[in-house]
């Protein structure tokens, strides 16, 4: 199939995502500066689109994504730009033990739960706290109990934008024990969207070790060395380079979607996650974050009729995400680091998209 770039120079529509679902209003929002405009729905406090300048002075779109809210709606891809949580990745099983109590979550990923449920973070109408032309704050309550996790839980998210620095401020609390795990789960094409693949983008991933994971997707609990595999990013490679040498763990995601264990001196600080350059843009996307993960999902299963942003289809491997979070299955590795959220101990949270040419 044959598709056509389109660098488009005009936001989308905000009466295309002005309506009502569970009694809340849902709108789009802009965030604009004299380098970059970002449009973020509070349906599924999402990224919709990120409008930026190429090496040659072209606006580019590099959010893969929808113009209008009903497409969302009706996606068999259900993530794009979202928020996802309140666990984001995987659960084997749909089961954890917490303070010798076993719960059961739902089963939406083979025999996983995958990114909250159901009904996760990604398909609920959030509050908008405060609004500004660069500055967004939003807001969602999860009851106690809500897909099956413990705990009424608080969550929020600070936008801002900052020159071409797209910051994310995440902050969550509970009042009771439970799990925690959250991300955003834009996809990109640093060619700009309808750019076709993403396999000639070059990527470096600031990390040593990755966690292999089974047939299902779930992590077996070693942390294996990149070194020598498909999976070393260390320094820069095409996305593609490797993508199709011989490889059970490549067989198994069909590409890469695998968590990376990021190198940082400390538990917390903000450290550079990873850096990708689209090759015809010039386009540079680099990733900080305060998270001991990062998710490199090459965007395997994506169908030709999920993006219509612009009136052309996308295929399998032409969006890639760049995921930061704790580990998949953490609740049932105790090796890995913790995703346990106590009362009186908020969770915080920083990832910014930085942006460049």
């Amino acid at each position: 199939m044959n598709q056509r770039q389109y660098f488009p120079t005009e936001p989308i529509q905000r009466g295309n995502f002005q309506r009502t679902i569970d009694n809340k209003h849902i709108d789009l929002y802009t965030l604009k500066n004299d380098q970059a405009e970002v449009q973020i729905t509070n349906y599924g406090a999402r990224i919709v689109s990120f409008l930026v300048q190429d090496k040659e002075g072209k606006k580019r779109d590099i959010v893969v994504g929808f113009d209008d809210l009903e497409k969302y709606l009706q996606a068999d891809e259900r993530y794009y730009g979202a928020v996802v949580g309140r666990y984001a990745n995987r659960i084997a099983k749909g089961r954890f033990t917490l303070e010798g109590k076993e719960y059961e979550l739902a089963i939406n990923n083979g025999p996983n739960h995958l990114h909250g449920g159901k009904k996760g973070f990604q398909d609920v109408v959030w509050d908008v706290l405060e609004t500004s032309t660069t500055a967004l704050k939003l807001k969602y309550f999860s009851k106690d109990g809500e897909e099956g996790y413990p705990g009424n839980l608080e969550v929020a998210i600070n936008y801002t934008l900052k020159g071409k620095d797209l910051e994310m401020d995440f902050q969550a609390s509970t009042d009771k024990t439970t799990i925690f795990n959250i991300t955003n789960h834009a996809f990109f094409n640093l060619n700009g969207q309808g750019s076709s693949t993403i396999f000639n983008h070059q990527l470096s991933i600031n990390a040593d070790h990755y966690t292999p994971v089974d047939e299902t997707a779930i992590p077996l609990g070693e942390i294996a060395p990149v070194d020598g595999t498909p999976f070393d990013f260390r320094t820069a490679q095409t996305i593609g380079g490797r993508i199709n040498q011989e490889s059970q763990q490549l067989t198994i995601g069909k590409g890469y979607d695998h968590n990376y264990v990021l190198n940082r001196a400390d538990g917390n600080s903000l450290i550079l996650a990873a850096r990708a350059v689209g090759d015809i843009s010039g386009i540079a996307l680099e990733v900080l974050t305060t998270e001991p993960g990062m998710q490199f999902y090459s965007g395997n299963f994506m169908k030709s009729r999920h993006v219509i942003k612009y009136g052309f289809r996308d295929e399998a491997y032409t969006a890639f995400c760049l995921e930061t979070q704790h580990f998949p299955d953490a609740p049932n590795h105790p090796h890995f680091p913790s995703t346990i959220l106590s009362p009186g101990a908020p969770f915080r949270s920083k990832t910014i998209f930085r942006v460049s040419a």
